[in-house]
């Protein structure tokens, strides 16, 4: 028997390789690692799990070299508008090789970036279908909007251009509208989006009857990671979330999950300050058009009133004649008297609009106020019904995998069905072994 030594081997392994693997490959897998070398190639690993999601059935080492690299990374996020990292599903086109030293790998010469849209895109219809499923998706949107929300929450990256830009557009608009704007900061690009996020919304809940709205905004940052924005438990805390969630996140090539939950989308930070300014405008023209009209039929009423007073002063000489009797001269007086007496009920009521034009400006945002604080009473009855609040308080929600359904009896339940549950922090996966008693 001939004795081989270990370099030997892997040399017989590596011609073998070159001559029955002589073509480029088309391969499907999951990026579980990027990392770009200081010479400028990209050593990635290629992964592929089962049907599950649960186990790894097969792994493999990719390199991009510099020269591919240079070209394929900005093609590829150009296309997808995301960035390429791990934790993507990627087409690649590939060749095998193997070396004595570093073994088995694959050399990627090209990327189909239409093949991760197609699984963004599926991921996000999972979720939002999922979303529906639990009879949350459109929660949010159905909260009433405020007439005057000038009190506004906003997340968002301190250093972002985009938050300055919203708080320039707002605070400085040219109707005089005055806004109490608060910032809670959060990350708002990268893996750390999602439990930022729910730390703001956390914040912003425990004092939720100081606000009116939630504004969302990541304008100054970079367009191709919003992955962070696509995850079912920051999609359904924002459609339960208590108030109305205002989104602008600068992204038009696609809507991500939380801008098809939030009450409103717009595009860019500056597009939010113009929303709400739209807003408390028409509040003041609604105002203004209601006062204007309660003027003119007041201003109406009383010219009819001084029209029949000069018919009737121009109609006694025609019934008494030229010489005034005594009692021509009793009726005039009592005409006169009854002329001031008008005259000074016009002036009475001309001073009454005056004074309610005065109460409506300061009552308006006071019936407002005990409308918001009705509203937010009945949105305090509604919180024990909260599933996020409740996973947070430590309890947890079982799924059935093979349908996604919420499990509300161990009747349902089988052996050897797959069980998913969900904790405020997470989830885990769990294998019926037998039947409950």
């Amino acid at each position: 028997m001939e004795i081989l030594s270990l370099y030997e081997l892997n040399n017989l392994v590596r011609a073998a390789l070159e001559v029955t693997f002589t073509d480029e490959y088309w391969v499907q897998a999951e990026l579980s690692e990027v990392r770009q070398a200081y010479n400028g190639h990209c050593y990635v690993e290629f992964i592929q799990k089962d049907r599950d999601g649960q186990n790894l059935i097969a792994k493999a080492r990719g390199t991009i070299w510099n020269s591919t690299y240079r070209l394929l990374k900005p093609y590829f996020e150009r296309e997808t508008g995301q960035e390429f990292v791990a934790g993507l599903n990627v087409l690649v086109r590939v060749s095998v090789s193997f070396h004595e030293l570093y073994g088995y790998s694959l050399q990627v010469t090209d990327i189909d970036p239409t093949y991760t849209l197609g699984d963004l895109a599926r991921r996000r219809k999972d979720i939002l279908k999922q979303l529906s499923d639990d009879g949350i998706l459109n929660d949010n949107k159905e909260l009433p909007l405020p007439i005057l929300p000038n009190r506004v929450a906003v997340i968002s990256s301190s250093t972002a251009a985009g938050y300055g830009d919203f708080c320039n557009q707002l605070l400085g608009n040219e109707y005089g509208f005055r806004f109490h704007v608060q910032l809670f900061p959060a990350v708002m690009q990268g893996d750390r989006v999602e439990s930022s996020v729910l730390d703001a919304l956390d914040m912003i809940n425990r004092e939720r009857d100081q606000w009116d709205v939630v504004v969302i905004i990541r304008g100054g940052g970079a367009t191709s990671d919003l992955t962070g924005f696509d995850t079912y438990l920051l999609a359904a805390s924002c459609a339960q979330f208590p108030l109305p969630i205002i989104t602008g996140i600068g992204h038009e090539r696609d809507d991500t999950v939380i801008d098809c939950v939030a009450h409103t989308r717009v595009k860019t930070p500056t597009a939010a300050a113009a929303f709400l300014i739209d807003r408390l405008l028409q509040a003041a023209s609604h105002l203004e058009t209601v006062s204007q009209r309660f003027t003119d039929v007041i201003r109406r009423h009383m010219e009819l009133e001084s029209m029949r007073l000069e018919r009737m002063s121009a109609r006694l000489p025609l019934l008494f004649g030229s010489v005034r009797s005594q009692q021509e001269q009793i009726l005039l007086a009592r005409l006169n008297r009854i002329e001031q007496k008008i005259g000074r009920s016009i002036q009475q009521q001309k001073h009454d609009l005056d004074t309610l034009q005065q109460k409506l400006r300061y009552l308006f945002p006071l019936l407002l106020e005990q409308e918001r604080h009705r509203l937010q009473l009945l949105e305090q009855r509604s919180q024990a019904a909260d599933p996020v609040l409740l996973l947070k308080r430590g309890y947890s929600l079982t799924f059935a995998q093979k349908n996604g359904s919420l499990l509300k009896s161990s009747q349902e339940i089988l052996p050897g069905d797959t069980l998913i549950t969900r904790f405020s922090d997470g989830e885990i996966y769990s294998v019926v072994q037998s039947d409950s008693e």
